[in-house]
């Protein structure tokens, strides 16, 4: 098989893992609600009278925040532009289907948070009586109970920006296999101290962060299959038809 038929199609994709573990997570916070869990991460990182240990900390809020947050937000801009250059641009235009998914997965990892969070209300840690704050605990299926404040802490937005860059997973699966685990690893890595540090300050719980790690994995999922997946047996029977 010819070194162009490997790069264009993809090894087969193993759903049950790629699909059944995301999946086998989220049916599990469904149905054991993870209130206790959550609420003993915060208090192990929660001190009363005083607060949450990471809530006026410079460094979780300008550096791990704000300035990653910005990192992130550049990359996203840069693979737009790159993107649209492969249209005109002749060495990009071997990268315009990777390119485009790139767009499309971050794109749809990142737009997805707003929305749910205006429509789930679910209350942030440093707004909840237990530490400190004046409003009342309700986990997430249930009924919000009345309030001035409505929350905007479900999913956790800050950990979508270090998730969405499974995508980095899927765009180099196909060409750069070690790449792609790399970037697999890398995304977690980000994710979970995007996480941690939202954690730290009091804005997200741990199942908060959870539930965006696989909202974004499925996300990226997705997009690969409908943009970039092309089954081996595909480029299998098209190497026969040309001999």
């Amino acid at each position: 098989m010819s070194s162009h038929t490997r790069s264009t199609f993809s090894a087969p994709l193993n759903l049950r893992l790629a699909l059944g573990i995301p999946l086998t997570i989220a049916a599990l916070l469904l149905l054991i609600e993870p209130t206790r869990l959550d609420f003993a991460l915060a208090n192990l990182m929660y001190t009363p009278g005083v607060g949450f240990v990471g809530r006026h900390s410079a460094f979780l809020e300008d550096i791990l925040h704000d300035r990653a947050k910005q990192a992130v937000i550049i990359f996203g801009v840069l693979s737009i532009v790159g993107f649209i250059g492969s249209f005109f641009v002749p060495r990009l235009k071997p990268l315009k289907r990777e390119l485009g998914f790139l767009v499309l997965a971050m794109g749809l990892s990142t737009a997805f948070v707003t929305p749910m969070k205006a429509v789930t209300a679910v209350q942030c840690p440093w707004s909840l009586s237990q530490f400190g704050g004046q409003e009342t605990y309700s986990p997430l299926l249930s009924h919000r109970p009345a309030t001035d404040k409505p929350g905007r802490c479900w999913p956790g937005g800050h950990a979508a920006a270090g998730f969405t860059l499974f995508a980095l997973y899927f765009v180099w699966r196909d060409r750069r296999p070690r790449l792609a685990k790399a970037g697999f690893i890398f995304a977690l890595t980000l994710g979970t101290v995007f996480s941690i540090s939202r954690m730290l300050q009091g804005a997200h719980f741990f199942s908060h962060n959870l539930w965006t790690a696989v909202f974004c994995w499925l996300i990226c999922l997705g997009s690969y299959y409908a943009v970039l997946y092309r089954p081996e047996r595909v480029a299998q029977r098209n190497a026969i038809a040309a001999q």
